[in-house]
C-alpha cells in the first residue's frame, strides 16, 4: 500500500459532509432569527431536511452545533487572511485584500454575525475560549498588515483600529435589510471597502 496516496472520499463521505454543512447552514439562520435558546434539535433537523435524531448523527448536541459554527468560521478567516496576504505583492495589497476579505465575509454571513455576537456566551468555557483565541490570532494578521505599512508601529493603537475596522464592516447585517439586489450589493460592498481603508490609513 502507497502511504503517500491521498485519501478520496467516498459518496456516503461526501453525503455526510453535505448533511453536516446543510445543518450548519440551518443553525446559522435560525439561530440569527430565533436565537440559540429559541431553537430546538428537531427544529435544525426539520430545517435540514432530516429528522431531529439524525442531527446526532453528526453533532453530540444542539451545543457542538454552536461550537462547530463559531469555531468553523473563525478558523476558515484566520486561513483565508493568511492567504490573502501570502499571496500579495506588498503591504499595501496585503490590507487591501483582507479588507475586501473581511467586506465580503460580512456580506455572505449576516446570520453567523448576528450568532456570533449574541449567542457566543452560550458556549461552554472551553469552546468560547477556542473561539477567542482563533479570533486574536485573526486579529494580529491585521496588525501584522497595518504594522507593514505603520512608520511609527505600535501595536496596541493597531489592534484598536483593526477593531474599529470589524465593527464598521460587521455592522453591516444589523443596519441593512436581509435582500438586497446584486447592484444594492456591490454599491453596500464599495462603500464599506471605502470607508474602511480610508480609516486604516489615516494617521494621526
Amino acid at each position: 500500500m502507497d502511504a503517500a496516496a491521498p485519501t478520496r472520499m467516498t459518496g456516503r463521505s461526501l453525503a455526510k459532509a453535505s448533511r453536516r454543512a446543510a445543518l450548519l447552514d440551518a443553525a446559522a439562520q435560525l439561530f440569527a432569527e430565533r436565537g440559540y435558546n429559541g431553537v430546538s434539535i428537531e427544529d435544525l433537523g426539520a430545517a435540514a431536511g432530516v429528522s431531529g435524531p439524525a442531527v446526532y448523527r453528526h453533532f453530540s448536541g444542539k451545543p457542538a452545533v454552536l461550537a462547530a459554527l463559531l469555531a468553523g468560521v473563525s478558523q476558515d478567516l484566520l486561513e483565508g487572511s493568511r492567504a490573502v496576504v501570502a499571496e500579495s505583492p506588498g503591504p499595501q495589497q496585503a490590507l487591501r485584500g483582507l479588507i475586501e476579505f473581511q467586506v465580503d465575509f460580512a456580506l455572505r454571513n449576516a446570520n453567523v454575525i448576528r450568532v456570533q455576537d449574541r449567542d457566543l456566551s452560550s458556549l461552554a468555557d472551553e469552546d468560547q475560549e477556542t473561539v477567542r483565541s482563533l479570533q486574536r490570532t485573526y486579529v494580529e494578521v491585521w496588525v501584522d498588515a497595518l504594522a507593514a505599512l505603520a512608520q511609527q508601529p505600535d501595536r496596541t493603537h493597531l489592534r484598536r483600529k483593526a477593531h474599529a475596522a470589524f465593527g464598521l464592516i460587521n455592522s453591516t447585517p444589523h443596519s441593512t435589510h436581509r435582500r438586497r439586489s446584486s447592484k444594492d450589493t456591490a454599491d453596500l460592498r464599495q462603500l464599506l471597502e471605502e470607508m474602511a481603508w480610508a480609516a486604516l490609513s489615516v494617521e494621526p
